[in-house]
């Protein structure tokens, strides 16, 4: 099941790219790639692609 477009607001995207920014951990830099992509209505198939993750990693 693929979660609806802009399902987060536009201050919570600003404050996941501020993070995203100054994060060291790579791990969490993808989590919120991941997140910021799915809220852009692309499929989980194509998060999985453009950031080389497993397609079970980023449904959960």
């Amino acid at each position: 099941m693929q979660p609806e477009a802009n399902f987060i607001t536009r201050n919570q995207k600003d404050i996941l790219k501020a993070r995203h920014r100054h994060e060291r951990d790579k791990r969490l830099c993808d989590r919120i790639k991941s997140i910021l992509l799915l809220d852009e209505d692309w499929t989980y198939l194509q998060v999985t692609h453009a950031l080389l993750l497993d397609d079970d990693t980023i449904r959960r």
